[in-house]
């Protein structure tokens, strides 16, 4: 016990010590956990909290603008006016046939098709926007508001170069939407559209300006200098407005350039500076005047542009000029590349249409020309697109295009690269006018593949196979249209 006495200082301080380590080993963890975890608290709201910040909020626009977009649905004849079914037929195993040959074309029968799109009312008195292409021919166009009412419309005007159409209803008090001023939104700024994609009315998407002042490929003799977007614009949208920011119209929502038929990131609006233009004209005078020069364009590559003596790529090659336009009477020609539209520089071919068509019919422009390596200028005389096109449309119906009353052309490479297509063969449809391939339905744009068992290695053959046809038989072609190939019945004259 003596031992342990005179030990017990020691003890008791050793006791102590370790007791007061022990503290330390116990409470720092903890406090230490918890200034972590509030840390780690912080950033997680800092990570969660930064990127909202940073997004534009949707809500308020599609609240302000929501009523003033529209559903339109629309009605158009087709058929009718076929091959009747022999009455031999009828009553047997072969009217079937006849009726799957000509589908409902048989018997003369006419139908009914349908087709939805989107619009917007620009005042309140019931005028409203869409695209042309969504009333085309139609017989019949219903707009339905958003309170679920049914009016029937009137196509006011429509204008096909811009595919821009106006329409009436019988209906006062609407909401409207506005349209945004200046020269339309920068390229990377937020836009939203809103529209009615496969019926699904009143659907928001959203995206940015991808680019602006596109030409879509394919469609080198737009009038539209369009604005791209990534906004998904699907079967339906078509029409529907693009908004900016401030809830503004920047523009009408109207093609996609897709593989697929569906949206694959590149959407295009018609700007609203074009839409406010052409719908003022179709309100005051029911039509719209484009100015026409008459030549046909291609774009310059590195190897053309180097051989004509420019530094760069630009400029618009001119591949033909058509007679009795007003290209020929400034003496222009082909070769010539176009540099500038009054002093305005063009980039590429597609710049060339939008410029020329802002004219009025009769106006002066100034052309500024590469030609033999030398600048020179062109004062024209613009003509009017509408009468061109009259013109143009004469002239097909009484141009012996062949027998069979279609025009062919080779298949383009960059047609092959969009569809479904052989690498090589096959001819294009680039007219049609009155004979037997209107009588099958054949189209502007289908592709004959084959005819008969006979593949089709180029347009010449056409007319070649058909010589050795019998004179009033029906042929079976394969023809490509779109994404699907089908048959179609020819008779030979």
């Amino acid at each position: 016990m003596a031992s342990l006495h005179s030990h017990s200082p020691f003890l008791k301080v050793a006791a102590l010590a370790f007791g007061l380590i022990l503290a330390a080993c116990t409470e720092s963890p903890s406090s230490g956990d918890r200034a972590s975890s509030q840390a780690d608290e912080a950033g997680a709201e800092q990570v969660t909290r930064a990127p909202a910040d940073s997004l534009p909020g949707f809500t308020g626009i599609v609240e302000a603008n929501r009523d003033a977009v529209v559903n339109i649905s629309t009605t158009r004849k087709v058929g009718g006016g076929g091959p009747p079914i022999p009455e031999r037929f009828k009553g047997t195993p072969f009217e079937e046939f006849f009726k799957r040959f000509f589908g409902e074309r048989g018997g003369g029968r006419e139908r009914k098709v349908s087709s939805l799109g989107s619009g917007f009312i620009v005042s309140s008195d019931g005028h409203i926007v869409t695209n042309a292409h969504v009333v085309k021919q139609a017989s019949k166009v219903v707009v339905q508001l958003a309170d679920r009412r049914q009016l029937e419309a009137e196509v006011l005007g429509k204008d096909m170069a811009t595919d821009l159409a106006v329409l009436k209803v019988d209906a006062e008090g609407l909401p409207t939407v506005h349209w945004a001023a200046g020269n339309g939104p920068q390229v990377g700024e937020w836009v939203l559209a809103m529209g009615s994609p496969f019926g699904f009315e009143h659907s928001v998407t959203s995206g940015i300006v991808s680019a602006k002042g596109r030409s879509i490929p394919g469609q080198s003799g737009s009038y539209v200098p369009f604005l791209q977007t990534d906004v998904a614009i699907n079967p339906g949208s078509s029409g529907g407005p693009l908004f900016n920011l401030e809830g503004e119209v920047v523009g009408v929502n109207a093609q996609i350039y897709s593989k697929s038929g569906g949206y694959m990131g590149l959407s295009f609006a018609i700007p609203s500076k074009v839409a406010q233009d052409v719908v003022a004209e179709i309100k005051a005078d029911g039509e719209v005047t484009h100015g026409y020069l008459g030549v046909a364009v291609q774009d310059m590559n590195r190897e053309l542009a180097q051989s004509m003596g420019l530094d760069k790529p630009r400029g618009g090659l001119v591949t033909r000029v058509r007679p009795g336009t007003p290209a020929e009477e400034a003496d222009l020609q082909a070769g010539d590349v176009i540099l500038a539209v009054d002093g305005q520089t063009i980039r590429q071919a597609g710049d060339i249409p939008p410029l020329v068509g802002r004219k009025d019919p009769g106006s002066e422009v100034t052309l500024t020309l590469l030609r033999d390596e030398e600048r020179i200028e062109k004062a024209v005389t613009l003509g009017a697109l509408a009468e061109a096109r009259g013109k143009k449309g004469e002239d097909m119906a009484s141009e012996p295009t062949s027998a069979l009353g279609m025009r062919l052309v080779p298949v383009p490479e960059q047609l092959r690269q969009r569809r479904p297509l052989p690498e090589t063969g096959g001819a294009l449809v680039k007219r049609i006018g009155e004979g037997p391939a209107r009588r099958a339905e054949i189209r502007p744009g289908d592709v004959i593949l084959k005819l008969g068992e006979a593949r089709i290695e180029g347009p010449g053959v056409v007319s070649r196979l058909l010589s050795r046809v019998e004179s009033g038989a029906r042929v079976p072609v394969l023809i490509q249209r779109g994404e699907r190939t089908l048959f179609v019945p020819l008779r030979v004259p």
